[in-house]
């Protein structure tokens, strides 16, 4: 009975629009995710290719995907997915003002996109504008929590333009590290198979102004555990001796640096060991 009950419900939501009406949007949507097939098919074969891209095809493709975009939305000026989606293309190929267009105009027909938000953070950040980029930054994460790449790129923000946010008198030094420390444990807790994630999450505490050496001495030891080669476990150890280093625990970290056995690390390990070795004699 409830399931014929939904299926009249379904009949008079589809009655309620003119046919041709139903017809045109399915037509629009399908006409949509053909061209963002293509789109997708295109930049994943043009990352494969590398430097052996063959630019003048692609470049004929892009057009052609370019023009059959600005069809679409000839014929669908209020589209914002389409707007999205080739704003997302644009920037793709380093056409930043075109694609800033496309964003803020998928931006103003909906609000509540957050790759929309993400893109045009992107913009901002890259324009050396990262004031006006952490709020569609923040934006993006309101609308998905647990996205964890967006969590990660305000971290990343937040470090990289710590200068220009100190000077703005908005923030204070506590407050930023707190924040970019923040976004990185946020990032790593979301997507806890992302190794790079967790990685930056860790390295963080060398960017704090009073560094938790403690518990980083904790975090380096658990990424170890999802490390997948031997060279990345080493190099997590070589983190966790300069930690203890910093710490005045040489005997500790000269126990550790010996089972770095990797002929890549030697480099790193001796500079560890030098400045030891110049406390020891003093």
């Amino acid at each position: 009975m409830k399931h014929f009950l939904f299926i009249l419900l379904g009949l008079a939501l589809t009655l309620a629009l003119p046919l041709g009406a139903a017809e045109s949007e399915t037509l629009a949507k399908r006409t949509l995710r053909q061209i963002e097939e293509r789109q997708r098919t295109l930049l994943e074969d043009a990352a494969k290719q590398g430097d052996k891209l063959e630019t003048e095809s692609f470049r004929v493709q892009l057009q052609d995907i370019c023009h059959s975009y600005d069809r679409f939305l000839a014929d669908n000026p209020n589209n914002a997915e389409a707007y999205a989606a080739y704003g997302y293309l644009l920037r793709k190929v380093d056409m930043r003002k075109q694609a800033a267009a496309m964003l803020l105009k998928a931006n103003q027909l909906d609000s509540d996109m957050p790759l929309v938000k993400n893109q045009l953070g992107n913009l901002l950040a890259e324009d050396g504008r990262p004031m006006d980029a952490l709020p569609y930054f923040m934006a993006a994460i309101k609308l998905m929590p647990k996205e964890p790449l967006y969590h990660y790129q305000v971290g990343t923000l937040l470090h990289e333009a710590r200068d220009d946010f100190l000077k703005s008198g908005e923030w204070t030094r506590p407050a930023l590290d707190q924040a970019m420390h923040g976004a990185f444990k946020s990032a790593a807790e979301l997507a806890p198979d992302r190794f790079e994630f967790g990685y930056r999450y860790a390295e963080s505490f060398y960017d704090l102004a009073e560094p938790q050496w403690d518990e980083a001495l904790k975090v380096w030891a658990a990424l170890e555990e999802k490390a997948g080669t031997p060279i990345e476990r080493q190099t997590l150890r070589l983190h966790a001796a300069n930690i203890l280093l910093k710490q005045g625990h040489a005997d500790r970290a000269e126990l550790l640096l010996a089972t770095v056995t990797e002929p890549e690390l030697q480099g790193q390990k001796q500079k560890l060991i030098a400045p030891s070795a110049e406390t020891e004699k003093k």
